[in-house]
């Protein structure tokens, strides 16, 4: 037996509105398709859609850290201005 929805799920929009280099929404991570269907999307469709945001958005933050873990570390005195 399916459970009842008694609310709407909301849009996972976060306002920022910009795309990336693969086409996703920089704030919640939806590509254009995900992001232009939302209105006609089941219930269902809705959590798969933010089930999908939330796996792009921990794969972006484990690049963020692969990323900042190559960067050099720099040298606090030579980045002061004086």
């Amino acid at each position: 037996m399916e459970q009842i929805e008694i609310f709407e799920i909301p849009s996972p929009c976060k306002g920022i509105c910009q795309v990336n280099n693969r086409g996703y929404c920089k704030g919640c991570y939806r590509s254009r398709e995900e992001r232009f269907a939302w209105n006609n999307f089941s219930d269902a469709q809705k959590r798969k859609v933010i089930a999908l945001c939330q796996q792009r958005y921990k794969r972006y933050l484990a690049n963020k850290k692969h990323q900042d873990a190559q960067k050099p570390p720099q040298d606090d005195q030579q980045s002061l201005d004086f």
